[in-house]
């Protein structure tokens, strides 16, 4: 985190971060309403994650054509309730190969970082709260977006502990896949974050919510949008990238060992993170608080008061609803696939689109962009694209291929020839299935 933290800095070290009176009105509070506002994020992100799991069963359940939780309280409302009083009384089971000590810490250094992330999302602008003017977020900081970043990576080594701590393969192959997970999508989530900075001239999250006032972000930096949001999909561990806990694979993954009151506390960990890239992209690509689609024009009184906590979580809940259809629609991706995605297209993509963002940047402030010298510059632009496209192609004929040496060839792969009673390759071994009627030849002409 440290390198994505100096290189973000590298790349917009050169602009001047604003620092505006927007953040002297944080750190005056009182110490029952900081206290307050602690309580009420508390409260509020247990009740959203139980609220998460309800609608994910009925959305999925819709769209798979079941019934879903519809027992437990007004349309199965408590059910993630009960199903929580539940695994609290169950049985918590402590491995004999486990690390006791951070086994137990584990979860818990999963949970606690994913609470903290959210004290500097903005929920609404300065209200009265009790008799104290204060603005509806907890604290913010210059570098509230970085810190937000930091924080969410430390919860990742919750996983990864996890998975070394339980003496078991699976949750060991589960909790090495979360690293490389977090390393391959955080770097990609940090660069699509730096158009966002060059945009705002601060990594404050209140001050870029009021440099959206006029214009989204995500309306005028797409290619950022769309490499976040693939990114916090790959960062939550959410399907189809959720290879940590393949449970056709990895039986469980990380959590395979854990129960009781412990496995409840990493998914409560994966469902507030899931709404915390919602917050944040909601913060930093939707304009946060401020009501959509112009709304506001036709009464100022929507972007006042207590109503932009309405429109912050409508658009929070957007996001999360896309991570329930994605999970219901998306199968697993192969884990090569996986990282190829994240290395191959994800970070190119997103360091092409900051060179193209801070050129643009750099033309508006100079003057470049005149009428007389665009054509100019559109025309060299064109040169060197076509210039990269026939020079970076290379005819078949100079491509080699090495042939396998003494190797049966399957799927592209060489591979030793399969062992069969004492078979030597070459010589046809019956290979016996579960009816006698079948038979077929192994290392031969027909298989």
């Amino acid at each position: 985190m440290s390198g994505l933290t100096s290189m973000i800095g590298s790349v917009t070290g050169s602009l001047p971060l604003v620092v505006d009176e927007g953040l002297q009105a944080f750190g005056r509070d009182t110490w029952w309403v900081i206290l307050l506002k602690v309580v009420l994020i508390f409260v509020v992100l247990v009740l959203l994650t139980l609220f998460n799991i309800w609608l994910e069963r009925r959305v999925v359940a819709r769209m798979q054509h079941r019934i879903g939780p519809n027992v437990h309280g007004p349309f199965g409302l408590l059910q993630s309730l009960a199903d929580g009083v539940k695994l609290m009384f169950k049985e918590d089971i402590l491995p004999t190969a486990a690390d006791k000590v951070v086994f137990v810490l584990a979860p818990i250094l999963a949970v606690v970082p994913a609470f903290v992330t959210f004290s500097v999302i903005p929920f609404g602008p300065e209200v009265n709260f009790f008799g104290q003017q204060t603005p509806l977020q907890l604290t913010d900081m210059p570098v509230a977006v970085l810190f937000v970043m930091a924080i969410a990576s430390i919860g990742i080594y919750g996983i990864v502990l996890g998975g070394w701590s339980s003496g078991s393969t699976y949750s060991l192959l589960g909790g090495l896949r979360s690293s490389a997970q977090m390393i391959s999508y955080e770097v990609a989530m940090g660069l699509a974050l730096v158009a966002v900075f060059l945009y705002a001239g601060s990594m404050s999250t209140s001050e870029i919510v009021a440099a959206q006032d006029d214009l989204w972000f995500g309306l005028i930096l797409v290619p950022s949008f769309v490499i976040y949001t693939i990114s916090m999909v790959g960062e939550t561990n959410r399907a189809p990238f959720d290879l940590p806990e393949a449970e056709g694979e990895l039986v469980g993954g990380f959590h395979t060992e854990y129960s009781s009151i412990k496995f409840a506390l990493f998914f409560l960990a994966e469902y507030i993170n899931m709404a915390t890239v919602s917050a944040l992209a909601t913060t930093l690509f939707l304009g946060g608080w401020h009501a959509p689609f112009w709304i506001d024009e036709l009464y100022a009184g929507f972007n006042e008061g207590y109503w932009p906590v309405l429109w912050f979580f409508g658009k929070m809940f957007v996001f999360i609803f896309m991570f329930i259809w994605l999970r219901g629609s998306l199968p697993r991706m192969r884990y090569d696939q996986f990282m190829a995605l994240g290395w191959k297209i994800l970070i190119p993509g997103a360091l092409a689109w900051i060179v193209a963002v801070a050129t643009l940047r750099v033309a508006r402030l100079e003057g470049w962009l005149s009428s007389d010298r665009l054509p100019i510059i559109l025309g060299i632009a064109l040169v060197g694209l076509l210039a990269l496209f026939f020079i970076g192609g290379r005819d078949d004929e100079d491509v080699t291929v090495a042939e396998p040496d003494d190797k049966t060839v399957v799927g592209g792969f060489p591979t030793p020839p399969m062992p069969v009673g004492g078979a030597v390759r070459g010589a046809a071994a019956p290979l016996v299935f579960d009816s006698p009627a079948r038979s077929s030849t192994v290392a031969g002409e027909e298989v």
